[in-house]
């Protein structure tokens, strides 16, 4: 099992990093890719809950962000979100109750969680020197997620949210924010020394940051599952489970390290 989640790991950050570094528009087809995948798992989980989204409102929406992102005009995403808005209350309308306001809703609530949060990363690659500081976003989920498991299970004692997610403990999630902090600051000195104007003690506030929001993503995904009744959101990632089980924490992460980035640096 663990050498099979190390095998996909590393083919798919060999993917996402060829991704990032042939063109915007090769990493906005990889991302539209991720977003469909995590729509669909999402729809799916709260379809088992018992609620009928409209799936492909869902799909067309991921679509037409993407698009925008690939073509540089993400200026007019609010416009889009309104006609998306539109379109779902007028779904609620034409259905004759056939679909109801938790349905239209749960809908609505899949695209932002999913695909608007994974658009933020394409966001974060149009920034100046964007191609690097994308990385800031996978880097702090990620060092967060694998710090949080080593360290769970080697000092794991105080539960940290059993109801949601039994096996994650205080002292897991400890180590997870000092492992972004870690990891953010190794890289940090790599951009500083590349870029050269960025003051350091930003890479340390960023970790801290991302090191909190990437658990409170992994837990929001972990709750979502077990309203649904499910284990994983799919098996598209072998050895780790569907996109979601994969992305949980960087959706949550993307739009806080762009909008830090884009303010504050």
């Amino acid at each position: 099992m663990l050498k099979t989640r190390i095998v996909s790991a590393v083919i798919g950050l060999l993917i996402l990093i060829a991704a990032v570094f042939i063109s915007k528009e090769t990493f906005a087809i990889a991302i539209f890719v991720l977003s469909v995948g995590a729509v669909h798992e999402f729809y799916n989980a709260v379809a088992k809950a018992g609620h009928k989204p409209v799936k492909w409102l869902g799909y067309l929406a991921s679509a037409g962000i993407i698009l925008l992102g690939f073509t540089g005009r993400l200026d007019y995403f609010f416009s889009f979100m309104i006609l998306i808005m539109l379109l779902s209350f007028s779904i609620l309308v034409f259905s004759r109750l056939k679909i109801g306001i938790i349905d239209v809703s749960l809908t609505i609530c899949g695209i932002f969680y999913t695909i608007i949060m994974l658009t933020f990363i394409v966001m974060t690659r149009e920034l100046k020197d964007g191609i690097y500081f994308v990385w800031i976003i996978f880097i702090g989920a990620w060092a967060t997620d694998t710090f949080a498991y080593f360290g769970g299970r080697i000092f794991g004692r105080i539960k940290l949210s059993p109801v949601i997610s039994p096996h994650k403990t205080v002292e897991g999630a400890i180590c997870g924010v000092i492992g972004s902090v870690g990891a953010l600051s190794l890289y940090g000195y790599f951009l500083i020394n590349r870029l050269g104007y960025i003051p350091y003690f930003h890479f340390i506030l960023i970790g801290i940051i991302s090191g909190i929001i990437s658990q409170i993503g992994d837990l929001t995904a972990s709750a979502i599952k077990r309203n649904a009744g499910i284990k994983d959101y799919g098996s598209v990632i072998p050895g780790h489970g569907g996109v979601l089980d994969r992305f949980d924490s960087v959706l949550l992460v993307s739009p806080v390290i762009y909008l830090y980035l884009y303010f504050f640096i």
